[in-house]
C-alpha cells in the first residue's frame, strides 16, 4: 500500500498574531490551538474523513521564515482568484495573479504576512 506524499505542513511565522489574522481573513476559516509545551501552532480545519492534509502555523524560537524558496504550501479554493483579491487587504502581497496550468486548472501566488509564498489552487 502506498502512502500520500504530503500528511502534514506547517507554515513558520514570526508573528502569530497577525499570521493567524491573516490566514483566517483571506481563507475564511477559523484555526484552532494545538497543545505544545515547546512552541505556538495553530491548525486549519480539518476534515479526516475527506481527501487532502492537515496543517498549521508554527512559531517556533530559533527557527527562521519567510522568503520563497523551499517548499511551497497550495490551498484549495473554489476560484483562487477570490482568495487572491483577499491578499492584499489582509496585509499580504500577491506575487502572481491567477493563471492557467492547462488541463490542472489554475493558480495564483502569494506572500503572506510572514514573507512566505504560498499557493492557491482552483480548477476554474
Amino acid at each position: 500500500m502506498v502512502n500520500n506524499a504530503v500528511i502534514w505542513f506547517e507554515i513558520m511565522v514570526q508573528d502569530m498574531v497577525r499570521a493567524k489574522a491573516f490566514y483566517e481573513s483571506v481563507f475564511q476559516v477559523k484555526l484552532e490551538r494545538l497543545n505544545s509545551s515547546d512552541f505556538e501552532m495553530w491548525s486549519f480545519p480539518v476534515a479526516m474523513d475527506r481527501p487532502g492534509v492537515g496543517g498549521a502555523l508554527v512559531k517556533m524560537d530559533g527557527v527562521a521564515c519567510g522568503g520563497n524558496s523551499g517548499a511551497r504550501v497550495y490551498f484549495s479554493c473554489a476560484d483562487c482568484a477570490v482568495e487572491a483579491a483577499s491578499v492584499s487587504k489582509y496585509g499580504g502581497t500577491v506575487y502572481r495573479e491567477k493563471m492557467s496550468i492547462g488541463e490542472y486548472g489554475f493558480i495564483a501566488l502569494a506572500l503572506d504576512t510572514e514573507g512566505n509564498m504560498i499557493g492557491l489552487h482552483s480548477m476554474v
